[in-house]
This record gives structure tokens, C-alpha cells and sequence, in this order.
């Protein structure tokens, strides 16, 4: 694969994969950190965004408490309840013609409960020590979760100074383990999204978002036809009510029932039974319905093309890109962003992902079964202990009557409250 960086920040950060390929791959940026790649906090700049209200967020340079290589670092969210923003720039480029890929791995090790994971594009000059949750972007990516209802991955592209939801769901990984998420965006105006190299999505921007107004419309002016019959189903005209149906009562007297011997007709009235359910009685009685034969489904209005629309054949383009951010709100502290990637080819991006992520996920995985057993073995350990502490104890004849003096004191000390 020939691959083509910019100078000379990415030339910096970036390292040449051996894949064969006939496609020439354009890396615009490229971030791994680790040991290999020391020096990221040359690279990016930390917001001070919410530092006045001692808000914001510090970040940990680690490979966490599971990992596959030790070695293989990158950057933590580290404190609870906080805001987090820090960005890196790249030189200047545009996707217009392109294919625009944008990809990272995010290990969510506190096993997050509300936060965010995603990434932002931005173009044009940005303060990055102002960069904060205001900050104007192009495209902003990647998992979202909070409680049980929100775990989805967004994909929102801002034109205009709005920013556009993807209407598709697409659900993002929740565990504790490193996953891989990848927008590509091309010149056709088409896109996919994938975890960990699988596709999970796919479409049109066109389609997918409300970015511009749909091409076609509803026609206004259409009204349905006064003959049109939209009754899927009718009445059976040859279903009859048979004779006596409505002579059925509801309940009947039960038979069974006997007078009290205590009952007194003078003090207490007549006599009678008590009524039950009459098993004879089906209910009010319903004509059975049938097929329409002149059913014509249900009436839509014509579409005919939107005024209002105008299309751009650049909608899928942005200009001046110079810049990715992680601009976050975690309740629980302990994402880890790594191996990021902006480029133009697709198959390098999922090549990356396999010489970074996809090498070290089984011994990552492998390395947290184990930290999880070891934690329940502890945890086993100190429930057994609490027991035999428990067993151990032995009932002192004192106990009770100390006890039952201070269960009176309570009671006197709640008595003088309610005096008061």
C-alpha cells in the first residue's frame, strides 16, 4: 500500500503498516501514543474549559488495569463527574471528491454508566485551550451511554450551524473490553459505520439524515377520492343473529344456593338466591366481518417533487478540516481513547484497526476474565471472613440487658423529642 502522510505532525505520530494493497491510502492523522510513540502531550492540548469551576476533568496516560501490552497506551478520562475536552491538530485538507474515514478505539474500564465516548472533526481555526462543548464541528462520532435506555452510537453531522441526528439506530458495545469504531463518509454521498471492522450500518446522508430538505413531498393538493374504500374488512351480510340470542340472560339463580337458617322474612325480607354467571350467555352479539372485496388499501397521497429542495452535490464534504477532540461529561471516569485515525481509504483504516486493536483483544480479554476472577475470589474471601467473625462471637449475658438499657434511653430520648 502506498500510503501518504502530511507533513510534519503526522509524519510524527504516523507508522507506515506493511499491507499490500493497489490503493494509495492519504493519512492525515494518525495517533497510537504508547511508549513507541512518546511525546502526545506535545501533540494535544488540554482545554481549560470548566477549570474555573473546578469541573474540569484530568486525563491518565495508561494502558489500564487489562491490557494485551503494557505498552500499549493511551488516554484515560480520570475523575468523576467532569467535563473533559482535549483536541490535537493536523494540516489542513478537505474530503471534497474523498472518501473520509474516521476511526478510534475506546475501552470504557470503568464499565460506564452515563457518559459519553465519541469524537469531533472540526475545521477553521479553533482556541484549543477553549475548546468546550460551544465549539463549532464538522462531524462528531462514536458510542453514547447512559442508564439502560441510551446505548447507541452517534453520528451527527453539523451544516450550517445545526447539527444533524443519524434517524437509524445504530447500538454500541457496553462492556469493559477495547472496541473500534469507524464512520466512513464518500463522495457519493454514502456512508457505513463499523465495529470492530464489522459493518453495522449503511446508507445514504441523503436519507439517513435530515441534512436537506427531502427531495419529494407529499402533494399538498391531492384529496381522496370520494369512492375510494379503504375498509380492509366488512360486515358478513349473511351472518344472521340467530332467534332468542338476546332472551339469554347474563346471570342466572343459583340452584345450589339455600336459604340461611337464621333468616327471618319479616326482619330480613324475602328470600331469594343469589345469581351466577350463566354459561349459556356468549356476550353481545357481533356480526362476523369478512374481506373486503372492494377494499383498495389505505390511501396515500401522491408524492411529487419538493420545491423546496435544492440539492448539494457536496453534502458529504467538509472544508479546512485542521483538528479531532474528545469533548465529553462522564459521571464515572475511566475511558481510554487510542489509536486514532483520519485518512481516505477505508481498507487501511480497517488494516489499522487489525494491527492495533485486533492483535492484543484476545489477550485483553483474557487478561480481564482474569482481574474479574481474581476480584471474586477476593470478594469471596471477604464474605467468608465476615462469617466466621460473625460464628465466632460469643453472646454475652450483658448484651441483652445493655441492649434493652439502650433501646429505653432511645425510647426516652424519642418521647422528650416529641415533647418538644
Amino acid at each position: 500500500m502506498a500510503i501518504r502522510r502530511r507533513p510534519p505532525v503526522v509524519a510524527a505520530i504516523a507508522v507506515v503498516l506493511a499491507v499490500a494493497s493497489i490503493v494509495s491510502a492519504e493519512v492525515y492523522f494518525e495517533e497510537r501514543f504508547g511508549v513507541r510513540f512518546d511525546g502526545w502531550e506535545d501533540r494535544w492540548v488540554k482545554s481549560d474549559w470548566k477549570k474555573d469551576e473546578n469541573m474540569a476533568g484530568d486525563w491518565n496516560y495508561t494502558s489500564g488495569k487489562w491490557t494485551g501490552d503494557p505498552e500499549d497506551k493511551g488516554i484515560q478520562t480520570a475523575e468523576d463527574y467532569k467535563f473533559y475536552a482535549i483536541s490535537a491538530q493536523f494540516p489542513e485538507f478537505s474530503n471534497k471528491d474523498k472518501t473520509l474515514v474516521l476511526q478510534f478505539s475506546v475501552k470504557h474500564e470503568q464499565k460506564l454508566d452515563c457518559g459519553g465516548g465519541y469524537i469531533k472533526l472540526l475545521s477553521g481555526e479553533v482556541d484549543q485551550k477553549k475548546f468546550s462543548g460551544d465549539t463549532p464541528y464538522g462531524i462528531m462520532f462514536g458510542p453514547d451511554i447512559c442508564g439502560y435506555s441510551t446505548k447507541k452510537v452517534h453520528a451527527i453531522f453539523s451544516r450550517d450551524g445545526k447539527n444533524h441526528l443519524i434517524k437509524k439506530d445504530v447500538t454500541c458495545e457496553s462492556d469493559q473490553l477495547t472496541h473500534v469504531y469507524t464512520l466512513v463518509v464518500r463522495p457519493d454521498a454514502t456512508y457505513s459505520i463499523f465495529i470492530d471492522n464489522n459493518e453495522k450500518q449503511t446508507g445514504s446522508l441523503y436519507t439517513d439524515w435530515d441534512i436537506l430538505p427531502p427531495k419529494q413531498i407529499k402533494d399538498p393538493d391531492a384529496k381522496k377520492p370520494e369512492d375510494w374504500d379503504d375498509k380492509e374488512y366488512i360486515p358478513d351480510p349473511d351472518d344472521k343473529k340467530p332467534e332468542g340470542y338476546d332472551d339469554v340472560p347474563k346471570e342466572i339463580p343459583d340452584v345450589e344456593a339455600k336459604k340461611p337458617e337464621d333468616w327471618d322474612d319479616e326482619e330480613d325480607g324475602e328470600w331469594t338466591a343469589p345469581t351466577i354467571p350463566n354459561p349459556e350467555y356468549k356476550g353481545p352479539w357481533k356480526q362476523k366481518k369478512i374481506k373486503n372485496p372492494n377494499y383498495k388499501g389505505k390511501w396515500k397521497a401522491p408524492l411529487i417533487d419538493n420545491p423546496d429542495f435544492k440539492d448539494d452535490p457536496y453534502i458529504y464534504a467538509y472544508s479546512n478540516l485542521r483538528y479531532v477532540g474528545f469533548e465529553l461529561w462522564q459521571v464515572k471516569a475511566g475511558s481510554i481513547f487510542d489509536n486514532i485515525l483520519v485518512c481516505d481509504d477505508p481498507e487501511y483504516a480497517k488494516k489499522f484497526a487489525e494491527e492495533t486493536w485486533g492483535k492484543l483483544k484476545d489477550a485483553e480479554k483474557a487478561a480481564f476474565e482474569e482481574a474479574e476472577k481474581k476480584k471474586d475470589e477476593e470478594e469471596s474471601k471477604d464474605d467468608l471472613s465476615d462469617v466466621e467473625e460473625d460464628d465466632d462471637e460469643e453472646e454475652d449475658p450483658t448484651d441483652e440487658a445493655d441492649s434493652k438499657a439502650d433501646s429505653d434511653a432511645e425510647d426516652d430520648k424519642e418521647a422528650a423529642h416529641d415533647e418538644l
